[in-house]
């Protein structure tokens, strides 16, 4: 249990740092494209980011499986947490731009805010089984560089917003609970249309 949630803070980091730049670079072309650094490091170093694991879980839904996602999850969230209130008191420059950042996202209305992180799933899931396939960091570099400038909601990476915000609210948690949400169910959607297509193949 605690390996699986070591690797998950591990990713925590790692996504923390991506976000880091996302807040310090002014031109935000540049900023998404940098960001791609975090899940790269993620892919080859095999840490279990929640986001990169969930759409998987069509293909193995086990006890094994469901416990890592989860303690993966749980160390995502401690170590954007403890990073954000890093950030946020070593670089104040990017502790106000994470203030002016939630403040938009606040602006949503949860539906929209699920249907950004459901679209943000999808690419997620893109990005890692591409890698995983094909050995190949194409679908990481283009993904997320587009799902950033798409304005998608990335669960791991808010939490790290919010921290570096000190967005600690009840309506920061729900927002954060909804991407949870939408991320995952944009995460499986392609593995499971993928099966249902191939049972009818095969009948």
């Amino acid at each position: 249990m605690l390996k699986k949630m070591v690797s998950g803070f591990e990713a925590g980091i790692l996504i923390a740092i991506g976000g880091a730049v996302y807040l310090a670079v002014e031109e935000k072309i540049w900023a998404a494209v940098l960001f791609s650094v975090a899940l790269l490091m993620i892919s080859v170093k095999g840490y279990a980011l929640f986001t990169g694991r969930v759409g998987f879980l069509p293909e193995k839904h086990g006890k094994e499986e469901w416990s890592g996602l989860l303690l993966g999850l749980l160390g995502n969230t401690l170590a954007t947490l403890l990073a954000g209130l890093a950030i946020r008191y070593a670089v104040p420059a990017s502790a106000k731009a994470a203030e002016a950042l939630w403040e938009g996202k606040m602006t949503q209305a949860l539906p929209q805010t699920l249907i950004r992180a459901f679209f943000c799933g999808i690419l997620m899931y893109l990005a890692v089984s591409t890698y995983r396939d094909k050995k190949s960091f194409i679908g990481i570099l283009f993904c997320i560089p587009v799902f950033i400038l798409a304005g998608f909601e990335h669960s791991v990476a808010d939490m790290f917003y919010a921290s570096a915000a000190a967005a600690f609210d009840i309506p920061a948690l729900l927002f954060l609970l909804v991407v949870v949400a939408g991320n995952a169910l944009g995460g499986v959607t392609l593995p499971l249309l993928g099966m249902i297509g191939k049972e009818k193949k095969d009948a």
